[in-house]
């Protein structure tokens, strides 16, 4: 007698418990409903540009702008069963609903959240390991820059004597250094002045000079892919020492190299030009 208590009282403790778990199993998502007629434009404003809509029957239609982008799209229905509008932004967002006709219309403005999406089409969790897997290259690159550059100012090496003074500003290029697909110019910029340096800019760039009676100068700019210990000001009696990397580049006998130092509200500029052989001789 007491097994079949015992027995008993098991089996309602549990069942409660198989039920819910057979409910949960046949729960599906319930998608909204939309309604629209013949007679008015049902308008479906979306958080990002609308790629593709399509309808479940030829008695809806949903019209959008295919050649530009644009958030919106206009739903018109005729009089017969029920279908499904899918729609698909530029994100990959996936929208879904039922859609019906209704005679008298009490809403003719809808305006999605990007929480109603069902879904993406794109695997999120691929893109997002990518991105991670770009940045995590971008930061091993950053820190293969500073170590090496670090290696460069302390390692003292000279190229030679390519030095401009200015008022008491004098600018030098230490060392030019290739290291696979760069060039490193070790630049070291001395404030032998009384006053402080505010730093504008630092530009490197490669002017061609045009022979002839009308001799000009054309100028092409070459941005740094990174930048070490670049300072915003040089306090008087005090040495700023940095690294540009620029991509590899040589230059003809009639292209130099220049360095041109600019001075924030001041006027003590400074121009250095580098000759071709430094260039395509570096260390």
């Amino acid at each position: 007698m007491k097994k079949y208590i015992i027995i008993s009282t098991l089996i309602f403790t549990f069942a409660p418990l198989l039920s819910s778990g057979q409910i949960n199993a046949k729960t599906h998502l319930r998608l909204d409903t939309i309604y629209a007629n013949d007679q008015k434009n049902v308008a479906l404003f979306f958080p990002e540009p609308i790629r593709q809509g399509i309808t479940g029957s030829d008695n809806f239609v949903f019209t959008y702008n295919r050649d530009k982008e644009q958030y919106f799209g206009l739903l018109q229905a005729k009089p017969g069963n029920e279908s499904n509008l899918l729609i698909i932004n530029k994100d990959g967002s996936v929208f879904s609903y039922i859609v019906r006709y209704k005679k008298q219309l009490s809403k003719l403005n809808y305006f999605i959240q990007k929480t109603s999406s069902i879904g993406n089409e794109k695997p999120l969790v691929a893109a997002t390991a990518s991105i991670d897997s770009l940045d995590k290259k971008i930061d091993n690159k950053a820190h293969s820059y500073k170590k090496f550059c670090s290696y460069l100012i302390n390692r003292k090496q000279k190229i030679g004597r390519i030095k401009k003074r200015n008022e008491g500003i004098v600018l030098s290029v230490e060392n030019i250094v290739f290291d696979k697909d760069e060039l490193y110019f070790h630049i070291e910029i001395k404030n032998k002045s009384s006053l402080d340096y505010d730093l504008n800019f630092l530009n490197l760039s490669v002017e061609t000079r045009q022979k002839g009676k009308k001799k000009s100068l054309q100028k092409l700019y070459k941005a740094p892919v990174f930048k070490y210990n670049m300072p915003l000001k040089i306090k008087e009696n005090e040495t700023a020492r940095l690294v540009y990397v620029v991509p590899k580049f040589s230059l003809s006998d009639d292209r130099r190299a220049v360095l041109e130092l600019n001075e924030k509200n001041g006027e003590r500029k400074v121009k250095l030009k580098i000759s071709h052989r430094f260039i395509n001789h570096p260390n």
